[in-house]
């Protein structure tokens, strides 16, 4: 840990909390007031003497502007006391004493009796008189002093659960409520746990914690997930404070993983020491910081506010701080996200040209490098709109693809990223959840409007959308030099899941050569920094524990996702995690029915219910679960996840998926206009009506007669024997080999033996 002087030294603003007592007094100037003896926390930016720090804070609090609590008070029982309660989201330059305040009680961690207020942007008295309708979830969080209460009442409570609202804030800080559904009687409740690591960058010293963490509160498993984190399943609320505060005490964060804010920051996982990559990864690491929440909540609860002293990067300080265009709400402990955070979930990925690793365009905002001739990255594409979460049976919800927005330099990137940020934080709806993420925003707007607000808030224009080349997948699998002297090796892991001899295995790999790991969008994991000579008995030690290298796999598992889904997953209608190792091992035997090679492969993702976590929609073969035991199929992703995959089929029962991959499949080798025809290209040529005419008509593959099985060579070896025999002869291997046949089945008929 670095000390303040350290931290000045190199540049860096530091950020800290401050905890102190002052007296307040709050009068509303038309209703009543209290008075209150207050203890409340306030972010300082940048770092500033003490004795500032009080001056700055008294002046917020007579301001308003911030949350504040009394303790040791007596709370007016008269249930006549309010205080008007919110009624808009946009920033304000003056906010006016007493105004659009709501006060209520709130215990703050053991203290019997406290009172919150919450301070909200004031939107002009002229805009409108009428409230507008709001979800549960955002009044859950305008009363929550900054995603505070009623969490942490609930939080020293016996019971094993939280209640509803608690349930809704303890996302922001990470988790998520579950309970076992498989089994039955009283729910035996228990919290998911997802960490927060930008670029999938996860340290050694926070592997072992969560390894350790894993076996002594969890499950015994550790989740890989499609945005590069970990996932601890199991973890009783008892046990919550313990966990979190081991995962920040390693460096760690599950803080924004989950809830309506940023989300993970995904971007290309390999260590490649290239100007490109380290600069998407380092732009990855600056826009998670931008929208990291700052108001102290997750410190608060989890740590017991804590100093946690972070260095940030001076350009991103000064971006969050900047409210030139009108971003900002002046003087709140949260100036980007304010007391009601964002509609919902908000997705951003950073990559490099060609490699889409990310699924790029699945993403609320998609950032790509743009580099010049020498390889010095210049700038970035910006794509928004792209999101996977639908409902079934609503056509009004869609997955959606992520269009082109323009390119900035690179000095605005955090600029343009606030701006898209605020502008769906102002516009994106808040009434009703399935229509909130940012994709239904463009889509009722148009990109054009869209694009409008956005340089409101930016202040420029945005340049032209400069040319990119193909997109590629690339899993970054295998064993790879780093353009340092080190390797990295990455390792397949079926849907993300270290468990068993695996997880045993890797610990002592990481623990051992202390080794730093990446994990990748695919779910799969990378270990970083190895010497060349430890590669073999790196190697050797991996395969033994079923760690295999990527040739060694099946390629149909290789491309595969699916997410956890039942058991402990509340919105999983059927099975994904525990249901695909089957389903890939039937989509197997129907390739070998049909007659297409072993290194032919399909991407195929599976979801327990229709919130697209595992991105099918973006899959050549994608399976959504839609009832018990039930699929929706979808079909004409790429391999390349640029094309977005349509509704084939519903209803489909998962002991009936042969009678529509055979047909599927078997067409597919029958009917492609090339070798290198893909699934998904083949699907979208052929067209869903004609497909489905095959399918409905389909009675098996037809049956090859003998006389066309000409094969005559099933490995090299022989091969190479026999044609050193057909040389003597002045003939080719196929003639000599035919010659022996024929002759052997004539002595056969002619009863001479051989």
């Amino acid at each position: 840990m670095m000390t303040w002087n350290e931290l000045l030294e190199k540049g860096a603003t530091a950020h800290f909390a401050f905890r102190f007592r002052c007296s307040v007094i709050c009068i509303h100037p038309i209703e009543n007031f209290e008075i209150s003896s207050s203890s409340f926390s306030l972010s300082s930016k940048p770092f500033q003497s003490s004795s500032h720090l009080k001056t700055k804070a008294v002046a917020f609090a007579r301001a308003m502007t911030t949350s504040f609590g009394a303790a040791n008070t007596v709370i007016p029982n008269d249930p006549n006391i309010r205080i008007r309660s919110f009624n808009g989201l946009k920033p304000s330059h003056s906010l006016s004493l007493g105004t659009n305040l709501r006060a209520f009680p709130v215990p703050y961690a053991s203290r019997s009796s406290v009172v919150r207020a919450v301070s909200t942007p004031v939107k002009p008295e002229t805009e409108t008189k009428t409230e507008t309708k709001r979800s549960k979830v955002e009044i859950i969080k305008e009363q929550s002093n900054f995603i505070r209460y009623p969490l942490n009442e609930e939080l020293l409570t016996d019971a094993p659960n939280v209640n509803e609202s608690a349930t809704q804030l303890i996302k922001f800080h990470g988790s998520y409520q579950q309970y076992n559904r498989d089994e039955r009687g009283a729910k035996s409740y228990s919290f998911m746990l997802r960490t927060k690591n930008p670029c999938g960058k996860v340290s050694n010293q926070l592997y072992l914690t969560m390894d350790d963490l894993a076996d002594q509160f969890g499950i015994g498993t550790l989740r890989l997930t499609t945005r590069q984190t970990f996932q601890l399943h199991g973890v009783l609320k008892k046990d919550l404070k313990t966990v979190m505060r081991s995962i920040i005490r390693s460096m760690g964060s599950t803080l924004g993983a989950c809830g309506d804010l940023n989300r993970n920051v995904l971007a290309p996982p390999a260590p490649l020491v290239r100007k490109d990559y380290l600069f998407a990864q380092k732009t990855a690491e600056n826009i998670a910081a931008l929208l990291t929440p700052q108001s102290g909540f997750y410190y608060d609860m989890w740590v017991d506010g804590e100093q946690i002293m972070t260095a940030e990067p001076p350009e991103v300080v000064k971006a969050r701080n900047d409210n030139s265009h009108g971003t900002n709400f002046p003087d709140s402990p949260e100036p980007i996200y304010g007391t009601q955070f964002l509609p919902r979930k908000f997705k951003v990925a950073v990559t490099v040209p060609t490699d889409n690793s990310v699924d790029i365009l699945t993403n609320d905002i998609g950032v790509v490098v743009v580099s010049d001739e020498n390889g010095e990255p210049q700038g970035f594409n910006l794509y928004v709109g792209g999101g996977m979460g639908r409902t079934h049976r609503l056509e009004t919800t869609f997955p959606r693809l992520g269009e082109p927005l323009g390119y900035v330099p690179k000095e605005d990137i955090l600029y343009a990223v606030k701006a898209i940020v605020v502008t769906q934080r102002e516009n994106g709806r808040r009434d009703d959840r399935k229509y909130s993420r940012m994709k239904y925003l463009i889509s009722s707007w148009g990109i054009e409007k869209f694009r409008s607000v956005v340089e409101q808030y930016y202040g420029k224009k945005f340049e032209p959308f400069r040319q990119l080349p193909e997109w590629e997948f690339k899993s970054h699998l295998g064993w790879h030099e780093q353009g340092d002297g080190g390797l990295f090796c990455g390792l397949h892991v079926d849907n993300g899941r270290i468990a068993g001899k695996m997880k045993k295995t890797l610990r002592e790999i990481i623990e051992k050569y202390n080794l730093n790991v990446r994990i990748t969008p695919n779910q799969n994991i990378i270990l970083c920094d190895i010497r060349k000579a430890w590669k073999r008995p790196i190697t050797t030690a991996l395969a033994q524990a079923g760690l295999l290298l990527p040739r060694y796999v099946d390629p149909l598992n290789i491309t595969a996702m699916a997410c956890p889904a039942l058991p402990l997953c509340p919105l999983a209608i059927t099975e994904a995690e525990r249901g695909i190792p089957d389903i890939l091992k039937r989509i197997r035997a129907v390739f070998e029915k049909v007659g297409l090679k072993y290194n032919e492969s399909v991407v195929i993702r599976v979801t327990g219910c229709p919130n697209g976590c595992a991105r099918p929609y973006m899959a050549e073969l994608g399976l959504v679960g839609d009832g018990p035991n039930s699929y929706q199929i979808w079909l004409g992703g790429t391999h390349n996840q640029t094309t977005l995959a349509r509704t084939f089929m519903n209803k489909v029962k998962v002991q009936e998926l042969e009678k529509v991959f055979e047909p599927l499949f078997y067409y597919w080798k029958q009917k492609r206009q090339t070798k290198d025809e893909s699934f998904g290209d083949f699907t979208n040529r052929m067209g869903f009506e004609k497909l489905q005419e095959l399918v409905e008509k389909w009675e098996g593959p037809a049956k090859a007669t003998a006389r066309y099985n000409l094969k005559l060579f099933a490995d090299k070896e022989t091969y190479e024997a026999v044609d050193e025999l057909a040389k003597l002869q002045n003939k080719n291997a196929h003639q000599l080999a035919i010659e022996v046949i024929r002759n052997f089945v004539a002595s056969q008929q002619n009863g001479k033996g051989f």
